[in-house]
């Protein structure tokens, strides 16, 4: 993180992708999973949607912009408009091709789950995270954030256990079985790709600042929609959508509603995730995003009418345990940080 960037700077900063992280990764799945409960069918056009809403990131990045030009001394160079290097763009471009490929097995496996059952295996995701950031950033664990990651591993096998359970009506064993292992492996490449994203962020041969954490992500979405939208054009889905916009069981305008907001919440997921990177770690990343589980798991319930057997609920209160141990964790551990200078103090002041 850009050692310029005071604590309290740090703190809003980390508030604000908190929150964009929560309201997406709450409203995403929900969005995508009312497109394929009301007659939308296109995997393709839903892999899509959750990087295309990047050009609303341009808005943020024109007021820092200007900020930085207003602000800009008269015997200083001219602000650059772009801050972004070569290596950093290509290592960004690489991790945006890595995304769109799990958006695509991801919007796949959301198509034959619940999502209330597609939630719990993600919750999965956390585990992941967890062993690639040991792997690729050394990632310090304690006894309270391994025990989380146990946790929340048993309980997606709780839900493994009971399958077809609570399979949507008219889908074979077979496609709920692969949505289930599908959603499981887009579970475990985005565990990989946030510590990536870390990994980068460390590795850069240049000062990482808010601002290029908004210019990173530009660039990832920017490779991720890419990489989808040649899946669409094979697909042909571009020349399916006006069809597909007619027979919509919400009307034509709503279906169009519903593909504007997707790609907004998807967007606010992405950036949240890679800010939470940026001002903490990947680790926190994975917990946030595992932390809404309980949000996502009720409005389903709520406005899906999903059915919440048995087999969710230990699912659920593992997951919850998990949460509650990781967090307890960090508090402990934050406050041995701040007891330990005052003992230091209070030792060398003893006459």
């Amino acid at each position: 993180m850009d050692a310029q960037v005071s604590n309290t700077t740090r703190k809003a900063l980390l508030a604000l992708n908190c929150g964009l992280l929560g309201i997406g990764n709450c409203g995403g799945p929900l969005l995508m999973r009312l497109y394929f409960l009301h007659g939308g069918k296109r995997v393709w056009l839903s892999s899509f949607l959750e990087t295309a809403g990047f050009p609303i990131v341009l808005l943020p990045l024109s007021v820092t912009y200007l900020r930085r030009r207003n602000t800009l001394s008269p015997s200083s160079t001219a602000t650059e408009v772009i801050s972004i290097r070569w290596p950093l763009f290509t290592a960004s471009a690489v991790i945006g091709v890595l995304t769109g490929l799990d958006d695509y097995i991801y919007a796949y496996g959301l198509a034959r789950l619940p999502v209330s059952t597609s939630s719990l295996i993600i919750a999965t995701q956390l585990a992941f995270t967890a062993g690639f950031a040991f792997l690729l950033v050394r990632q310090r664990f304690t006894s309270y954030s391994i025990n989380a990651v146990v946790l929340l591993s048993i309980g997606a096998v709780v839900l493994a256990l009971h399958t077809t359970g609570d399979r949507p009506e008219g889908e074979s064993d077979r496609e709920y079985v692969l949505g289930f292992i599908l959603t499981l492996g887009a579970s475990a490449l985005y565990g990989f790709i946030l510590p990536l994203v870390e990994l980068t962020y460390k590795k850069a041969k240049q000062v990482i600042s808010y601002t290029l954490v908004m210019e990173i992500q530009m660039v990832m979405s920017f490779f991720a929609t890419g990489f989808c939208i040649v899946g669409m054009l094979i697909n042909n889905d571009f020349k399916a959508m006006r069809r597909e916009a007619s027979e919509f069981e919400l009307g034509e305008a709503r279906y169009y509603m519903v593909l504007v907001w997707s790609a907004i919440m998807w967007q606010f997921f992405f950036l949240g995730a890679i800010g939470v990177i940026f001002c903490a770690s990947s680790l926190l990343s994975g917990i946030i995003i595992a932390a809404h589980l309980p949000v996502v798991e009720i409005l389903a319930v709520i406005f899906y009418k999903e059915s919440f057997q048995s087999e969710k609920g230990v699912a659920l209160a593992l997951s919850l345990w998990g949460f509650v141990s990781y967090f307890y964790g960090e508090i402990k551990h934050s406050k041995k940080k701040v007891e330990a200078p005052e003992t230091e103090m209070l030792q060398y002041h003893v006459p």
